[in-house]
């Protein structure tokens, strides 16, 4: 018990001392500096194209347009000279203690954890400067469970703790009077579906393509489609954030890859069939696995490919991150987004601008 606090005390330490640099503000010296980045503080004066874009992304197909945008060479293809750093990660909190660390410039996330980034450094660390994908999570359990109640007992898996699948299950547990009545493990999407072949956990809330292939590759069924949740069917599932200081650093980057971005959403809706291959071609790379036919269809089925973050549901989604006990307390969305770079990238395509719902002032 002695090694297991002291174990804690040390992670709580590493937390403050990574957030105390972010709030410090350090950053690049000049534009021609790649070394650490913490993110956080402001500066004034552009510094013209970053040297390079450090950039995290996860194997999801949540994540489509950041795939289909690394495996077509689209942001390379804006970036120019800037060298692209891409990185794979598993789950938002991961993502979000790399931006605190100083080892990314930016990252496509989910909405959750890109609120708390935003909150834990009282709005000084990250931007939410596009959306990338809305829909697509579901709650899916063992064939023999109808209903909220027959979870009492079971074990129900998520991504990580506070990602925001992790944050959706717990905020409809919550609803549901269950909250203490079901276990929520935390487990890696691929270990998920293993676990549930093996009968070791009876759901899962996860994104796609794993609740999918969950359903299609060990007879999940879906109980709980998040769209049925929320208005109209949409809400944010992966948005794209910036550290404030490479925003304020490197607009020009940022708007470069936020072009790249507008072509990959393009593409995907386009030509949906050379999304897929590319989607998959990209998941084969990270994974050392592709997915099959029936897989992809269910997936992108699931999924709008989108760059409006639907700024209106932030407030509600940072009250969920405290009905899920991620949050001590609800995070003011107020100045989050940044939308300005993605408005001038669609008005210059000649594309309707997207709405950031007074978001963008304190």
């Amino acid at each position: 018990m002695k090694r297991s606090r002291s174990s804690r005390l040390l992670a709580a330490a590493a937390v403050v001392l990574s957030l105390s640099a972010v709030l410090a503000g350090c950053s690049r010296a000049d534009s021609g500096d790649s070394g650490s980045n913490a993110a956080g503080g402001t500066t004034a004066a552009d510094k013209g194209p970053a040297t390079e874009l450090r950039l995290g992304y996860f194997p999801n197909i949540t994540h489509a347009p950041a795939l289909i945008g690394l495996e077509k060479g689209l942001f390379t293809k804006e970036l120019g000279s800037t060298k692209l750093v891409p990185t794979k990660f598993n789950a938002g909190p991961e993502a979000v203690n790399a931006l605190y660390g100083g080892s990314l410039d930016a990252t496509f996330i989910g909405s959750g954890p890109s609120i708390n980034a935003y909150g834990k450094s009282d709005g000084k660390a990250v931007r939410l400067v596009a959306g990338t994908a809305s829909r697509g999570a579901q709650l899916v359990v063992k064939p023999d469970i109808n209903s909220a109640q027959d979870l009492v007992g079971k074990t129900v898996v998520t991504p990580q703790l506070g990602n925001t699948q992790d944050i959706s299950l717990k905020k409809w547990l919550d609803q549901q009077k269950l909250t203490d009545q079901v276990k929520v493990q935390n487990t890696e999407n691929s270990l998920a579906l293993e676990e549930f072949k093996k009968g070791n956990v009876q759901g899962a809330w996860l994104p796609e393509p794993w609740s999918s292939r969950l359903v299609l590759e060990a007879g999940a069924k879906v109980l709980v489609d998040e769209k049925d949740l929320w208005p109209n069917g949409e809400f944010p599932t992966t948005v794209l954030i910036v550290s404030t200081t490479f925003l304020n650093d490197h607009p020009q980057t940022v708007k470069a890859l936020l072009k790249g971005l507008v072509a990959s959403v393009d593409y995907a809706k386009q030509d949906v069939p050379g999304a897929k291959d590319a989607v998959n071609k990209q998941l084969k790379a990270l994974t050392g696995k592709d997915l099959t036919g029936p897989t992809t269809d269910r997936a992108f089925a699931n999924l709008n490919f989108t760059l409006d973050p639907y700024a209106a549901l932030l407030p509600q989604l940072s009250k969920d991150s405290v009905t899920a006990k991620i949050s001590k307390t609800e995070t003011d969305v107020k100045g989050f987004l940044d939308l300005k770079l993605l408005n001038e990238v669609l008005a210059e395509s000649g594309k309707p601008a997207v709405d950031a719902a007074n978001l963008d002032k304190k």
